[in-house]
């Protein structure tokens, strides 16, 4: 086997990003949540606290009281807004799964979010067995609940 300078700096290269990535595990983190005192309007539920993709905190999530059945998506969105809040996204909709599943009927319930390859279609939750799925925007086979955020400053 013949070593060659390639060789060699691709190894080093490959050593510097094993001990760069041992670093930051070893590296603890700090997380502050500004204390917090959430008032809730009669029939609002706390979800919980929503994190960011990097796991740093970014909003508590309320859930509104009522619900529409029945809607195409443009629907749901319209009702949502009429309601002061807005749709969930599918990372609150799992929030709602784990914390607040009571609060839901067995059914399929829209997110906020478009399919990222097809604007028609858009995705929900199904809270019989917390399956996420989309649909075609103008189906009315799904249900839909309004949230409202409060952000962490």
């Amino acid at each position: 086997m013949t070593i060659t300078l390639e060789a060699i700096e691709a190894k080093q290269s490959e050593i510097s990003a094993l001990i760069e990535g041992f670093k930051k595990q070893s590296t603890s983190t700090t997380v502050e949540i500004a204390a917090s005192t959430i008032t809730l309007a009669p029939g609002e539920r706390y979800a919980g606290l929503v994190l960011d993709e990097d796991g740093t905190p970014s909003h508590h999530l309320i859930l509104l009281p009522s619900d529409a059945d029945g809607s195409s998506w443009g629907d749901a969105t319209a009702w949502a807004d009429k309601q002061g809040g807005g749709l969930p996204t599918r990372r609150e909709q799992s929030l709602l799964f784990a914390n607040l599943k009571g609060e839901f009927q067995s059914a399929y319930y829209w997110s906020n979010e478009t399919h990222e390859s097809d604007s028609a279609y858009a995705w929900y939750q199904g809270f019989d067995g917390g399956s996420q799925h989309f649909n075609h925007k103008d189906d009315t086979n799904c249900r839909a609940r309004a949230v409202r955020r409060l952000v962490i400053e």
